[in-house]
């Protein structure tokens, strides 16, 4: 009898065993496969694309380059001395649209500019003044605008805040607030001493956001209560940190360009 019932309990943990070994794995950790990367003259904080061209954000200038070769086609330069950091930028139809802080001067100041994506000419200005955070990123998203807030945990720290303070505000499309959340700590410790410098929906409804420098990216979602966001996973990636942007003209995958100005390069990579 002794003997039947271990045979029983063998043959059951041995059922299990070839049913675990046959089920497709769950929840396998994603990472970014690099596709291909592109060396430009020079890349400080950030990049955006469309179905044809990306365009390299620096602190006071852009350049527009082909996908097919990264060639680059056009180039603009602030040459009135008002614009101090560009951050970040999102390309909705023929427009560019790019943050842009006083950092690391304070009292903290901070405008959206937009630009034509044909010619990079300087076409709109949004300001937001004075505020508890400098812009980093923003991004259109279900008929409202999505805008980081950052602070930080070292020289540039302003006003007694440090990077606990990093915000993500919801504006309707003439830029009213909405609604707003603060970062949950394990996604500020892996930015500090830095913020979250890019960030962007996805379309899974999910938002994916990058630090200073690290090659990593923090995938989020909005909490069913409360006021912080929820942390649903972290990415390894190629590029590092900084600004990035997801290529909607890609159906079927999540493309991802990124920068590493070690090199002075955009990196192409594929969530997997």
């Amino acid at each position: 009898m002794a003997f039947r019932v271990a045979f029983i309990q063998y043959l059951l943990v041995f059922i299990v065993a070839m049913v675990g070994l046959t089920r497709p794995a769950v929840g396998q950790a994603q990472r970014a496969v690099e596709i291909r990367r592109y060396a430009v003259e020079q890349v400080q904080q950030g990049v955006a694309v469309d179905k044809a061209f990306f365009y390299v954000i620096n602190n006071h200038s852009l350049t527009k380059h082909d996908k097919k070769d990264g060639r680059q086609v056009a180039a603009w330069q602030d040459s009135t001395g008002l614009l101090k950091h560009m951050n970040s930028g999102l390309v909705r139809g023929n427009t560019l649209i790019c943050t842009h802080s006083n950092y690391p001067d304070v009292p903290m100041s901070s405008s959206i500019e937009v630009f034509d994506t044909r010619t990079l000419r300087h076409v709109d200005t949004h300001s937001f003044g004075l505020m508890p955070g400098s812009v980093t990123w923003a991004d259109f998203y279900r008929g409202h605008w999505w805008v980081a807030f950052a602070n930080y945990s070292n020289k540039a720290s302003a006003e007694g805040r440090d990077n606990r303070w990093t915000m993500l505000v919801k504006y309707t499309p003439d830029w009213k607030a909405v609604e707003s959340w603060t970062f949950p700590a394990p996604v500020l410790q892996a930015f500090a001493p830095y913020s979250t410098s890019g960030g962007s929906w996805g379309p899974d409804g999910l938002l994916y956001c990058t630090g200073h420098d690290k090659p990593e990216m923090y995938v989020l979602k909005l909490p069913d209560r409360g006021s912080v966001l929820q942390h649903v996973k972290t990415i390894p990636t190629v590029s590092e940190g900084q600004a990035f942007s997801f290529d909607r003209s890609v159906t079927g995958a999540l493309v991802l360009y990124g920068i590493t100005r070690k090199g002075n390069e955009v990196i192409v990579s594929e969530i997997r």
